[in-house]
């Protein structure tokens, strides 16, 4: 199925506005979707390569903005934003991140909900920004030690290969032929919520369609490069220091040294965090949002953080 650029732009225009707002930031234009009311803000922030943060975390954010305000940043390359126009380093993801919330009139004290690549900026956010970040929810984040031993194991020209490789596959999967039917359930659907209820029908085809418009984008393929820089970055900050809520998977990492839930139970335990162990995957919060939703307001109510 081909898709026109420009029926695909009138579609997504038709939408947008009940999407998220759009403001200028770093030489682009990010969305920033934002509902509820609270004196904090839980900010939602993206995993790598996320089709579409504003719905991929409606099942947990449309539970939690009863009683909290939630927002979530759309990066460059990722959902209605536009394309990058700086570098994918860490500094420059959370000074946007910072930037956009405020440009769309949203002032910290924030909660940041992070999900996997997300870990890194939110660890940089929380200990360089310390009096805007109040607690820290992670939503399977990565942590950044993790990250670090993964490229013990993997020379940069191994990863080099490894990222072309993928952006080529990415590529021809985008055009929406035979291979993108094949790789279905491990691409476009891989959280389930083209099959589940949390989407309306015409957030479905919303999905969809920004799927294949940012599959390859190169901002994806940017962030996996700097990962490993981005992670040393994050860890040069030190541990989390605010109050943190982890939800850790059992998803299979890429390091021999220790396993995925390894790595984030035992930074949990220096960060004092408290631990949810689960084993629904990576894409968890669209599988238990209910679950999840009821610890992360019964953390932030044993902290005094938010609602009344």
């Amino acid at each position: 199925m081909t898709v026109s650029s420009t029926w695909l732009r009138s579609f997504l225009q038709r939408v947008i506005m009940e999407k998220g707002k759009k403001v200028e930031v770093g030489g682009t234009v990010l969305n920033v979707y934002t509902e509820g009311s609270d004196p904090a803000t839980i900010v939602f922030l993206s995993g790598g390569g996320v089709t579409c943060p504003v719905l991929e975390y409606k099942p947990i954010y449309r539970r939690m903005s009863a009683k909290h305000r939630i927002a979530v940043i759309e990066k460059a390359g990722y959902g209605f934003s536009g394309k990058m126009k700086t570098t994918r380093t860490v500094e420059n993801l959370v000074s946007e991140d910072r930037e956009a919330l405020r440009r769309a009139g949203i002032e910290p004290p924030y909660v940041l909900a992070a999900h996997s690549y997300s870990g890194l900026e939110t660890v940089y956010w929380a200990n360089t920004y310390p009096d805007e970040v109040t607690a820290v929810l992670s939503m399977d984040m990565g942590i950044p030690d993790y990250a670090v031993l993964q490229a013990e194991e993997v020379s940069d020209a191994k990863r080099d290969k490894l990222l072309a490789r993928q952006h080529r596959l990415m590529k021809r999967i985008a055009k929406d032929g035979l291979l993108a039917k094949l790789f279905r359930k491990r691409t476009e659907n891989i959280s389930g919520l083209l099959t589940g209820s949390e989407l309306t029908d015409e957030e479905k085809q919303i999905y969809r369609r920004l799927f294949y418009k940012n599959l390859a984008n190169d901002e994806y393929i940017e962030e996996s490069r700097l990962m490993t820089a981005n992670a040393a970055a994050a860890i040069a900050t030190g541990i989390l220091k605010c109050p943190s809520c982890f939800y850790i998977s059992d998803m299979k990492g890429m390091c021999r040294q220790k396993t995925w839930r390894q790595a984030g139970l035992e930074y949990a335990e220096k960060c004092g965090a408290e631990v949810h162990l689960s084993d629904k995957g990576h894409m968890m919060y669209a599988v238990i949002p209910d679950e999840m939703s009821e610890t992360f307001e019964s953390f932030l109510a044993a902290h005094d953080i938010g609602a009344e």
